[in-house]
């Protein structure tokens, strides 16, 4: 039987989740504008779960079950097995009961009637107990493969979310949604599920067997136990209020402790140790007294019910003894009555904990539900435009955009990038630059105006087509724990070792590859973490470079880079962008110098456009950052 320590150990795993996905979320928060308002999506995440909430239970099983029709299939079989099962469990009562009447009550004990009541109700307990090892198999082989398809749903349906959409809520909660939510769902499903289905059972066979040897003393026990089956529904409210108590402040211990961990540095740099080890000790007192509460309400069923159960077996006792001295009732059927009240006695002492686990099943499935049910507003177009490899033109026309709930962050804003052209977007923080370039690789769509490519609205072509044809680098150049072969093949999966190693050779950086260890079988770590922050960016760059985009678009990759690197790859770079439309954002304003036309950002609008040589001569927003930029490169 499952206990409060399971409750706060799925707890502490979700809430552990969360704390720790969040750290290690690998996607870019939108940061261009550095407000957000709270609201990155076109829905927030609390106003879609709040939706889901509404949803009724029998609603959210119907819609879950529709989603993983695997749950349904041979559900027949298992109900046949868990009937079997079921009716296994009042076999021995039974033969009790005909032992004593038949057996011993004709004066002389018949042997061979015992022996054969005994060797048959043997068979029947081992065939009960095949029933409920298939009843076992058959459930948990429908319910992991139903929550597989619920898992692949849910985690493809957060991949097709746009930026803007996974920003409305913390990324570990979206992890936890498609990870502890449904190992919610598994629990449930594989014990809760299997427990109703027994315990229902179990309970109409009891009664029924019960009515057969004697009705009164059935009523009688009903009368005894219908105030708690009353009160369990109540009751089961109290305890999913204590519990969701105990997971809230067990993820404020695994915030508290998680944020200490990583962010060890910096509180020994300010020698904040004290005051943090103060807000883990308050943490950990409250998840404590959490705890102490849940419990106390839990431990209130076990000894309510072996109370009802015991007033209830005296009640038979004293009632059946004057039934049977009126001869209403034998001693093999008081005693197999007897017998049969534990098997009524005992799904009540389980009700309370199925009612929980099916409580947090649905609450699973809502969250899953207000996954799947957010709509995907940056959508892979049905049939969409496929565009023929070559050189490519972009146009912004009047393209606008705002974050919802915020003020716009572009402005009517109107420019053709000519093809084989190398553009740099400059501008201060904040000026739409890190917008500019999420709105051209389509992770966001803009809010007025739009995009094309070629003639053809973004928004129509084929997200196999356009990833192909536009490849962003982003600024952090995220790398997955593998080797350096498997970071820089993610560009190109078909991409052998003699191609990975001419790529980097063409990029400058074949000395560098010397100089590792374990050449191309390197490992990166998690999250690159082996590498330095400027190896890492060169991995991205050859990333991009072997995937060969016809637009290849760059958030200042080369910002993590040491000079000297810098340098190097400034020279492989123009080889990289040579015969093909390239976009940098461009912090260092180096990159603007080599550029053929520069995109000056001013408050969300293009207020300067031309090559480096004649902005830099006339005043203006470019001129005044280039000498600002001049000044600093000098200084250091």
């Amino acid at each position: 039987m499952r206990s409060w320590r399971d409750e706060s150990s799925t707890a502490h795993s979700e809430a552990f989740s969360e704390a720790f996905s969040e750290e290690c979320d690998p996607v870019t928060a939108v940061t261009d504008t550095g407000k957000t308002g709270g609201k990155t999506g076109p829905e927030n995440g609390e106003a879609s779960a709040l939706r889901s909430a509404e949803r009724g239970a029998v609603e959210t099983l119907r819609q879950g079950l529709r989603l993983s029709p695997e749950f349904r299939r041979g559900i027949a079989g298992t109900l046949a097995l868990a009937v079997l099962a079921t009716l296994g469990k009042v076999v021995v009562p039974v033969a009790v009961q005909q032992v004593i009447d038949r057996g011993l009550g004709q004066g002389a004990p018949d042997v061979p009637f015992i022996r054969d009541a005994v060797v048959l109700c043997a068979v029947a307990v081992a065939l009960t107990a095949v029933c409920g090892y298939l009843m076992n198999v058959r459930l948990y082989r429908s319910t992991e493969s139903g929550l597989a398809t619920l898992r692949g749903k849910g985690f493809r349906h957060v991949h097709d979310l746009s930026v803007l959409t996974q920003n409305s809520e913390r990324r570990g909660g979206l992890v936890s949604r498609v990870t502890g939510d449904v190992d919610q769902i598994s629990a449930f499903m594989q014990w809760g599920g299997l427990m109703v289905i027994v315990s229902v059972g179990q309970l109409l066979v009891a009664t029924v067997l019960m009515a057969v040897y004697s009705w009164q003393l059935t009523l009688l026990v009903w009368a005894c136990f219908l105030p708690v089956m009353l009160a369990l529904p109540r009751f089961q409210r109290l305890v999913a209020r204590a519990y969701t108590r105990v997971r809230e402040r067990a993820g404020d211990v695994l915030a508290a402790v998680s944020e200490s961990v990583v962010g060890s540095g910096v509180i020994r740099a300010y020698g904040s140790e004290d005051r943090t080890a103060e807000r883990i000790d308050r943490a950990v007192d409250g998840m404590r007294a959490a705890q102490t509460r849940a419990q106390k309400i839990v431990g209130f069923t076990f000894p309510t019910t072996e109370l009802v159960a015991s007033a209830a077996v005296a009640l038979v006792v004293v009632a059946g003894v004057e039934l049977g001295v009126a001869g209403s009732i034998t001693a093999g059927r008081l005693i197999a009555f007897l017998f049969l009240i534990t098997l009524f006695v005992s799904p009540l002492q389980t009700a309370t904990e199925v009612l929980n686990e099916a409580q947090n099943a649905i609450a699973g499935w809502r969250r899953i539900l207000g996954v799947l049910d957010t709509p995907a507003d940056v959508a892979d177009p049905e049939n969409g435009a496929t565009l023929p490899r070559g050189p490519i033109t972009v146009r912004f026309e009047g393209v606008g955009f705002a974050y919802p709930g915020g003020p716009p962050v572009l402005h009517e804003v109107s420019a053709e990038i000519a093809p084989r052209t190398r553009v740099a977007v400059v501008g201060e923080t904040g000026s739409g630059k890190t917008t500019f370039a999420k709105l051209l690789t389509r992770l966001m769509d803009p809010t007025s105006g739009r995009i094309t490519v070629d003639g053809v609205d973004l928004r129509e072509v084929g997200f196999a087509s356009l990833r192909e044809r536009i490849v962003m680098v982003p600024q952090d150049g995220f790398l997955f724990d593998s080797t350096l072969a498997g970071n820089i093949r993610f560009g190109r999966p078909s991409a052998t070792d003699e191609e990975i190693t001419r790529a980097l050779t063409e990029l400058g950086l074949a000395d560098w590859l010397d100089g590792l260890p374990a050449g191309l079988d390197t490992p990166v770590g998690q999250r690159g973490e082996s590498l330095s922050a400027g190896e890492r960016q060169l991995v991205a760059l050859a990333r991009a470079y072997l995937a060969d985009p016809d637009l290849l678009l760059l958030d200042e990759a080369t910002s993590a880079v040491d000079p000297a690197t810098e340098v190097r790859l400034a020279r492989a770079l123009d080889g990289v962008t040579r015969g093909r439309t390239a976009v940098s954002i461009a912090h260092r304003l180096s990159t603007a110098e080599a550029a053929d036309e520069i995109l000056v950002f001013e408050h969300g609008r293009i207020v300067q456009r031309g090559p480096h040589a004649v902005l830099a001569a006339q005043p203006g927003v470019y001129a005044d950052l280039y000498a600002s930029w001049t000044t600093a490169t000098t200084v250091r």
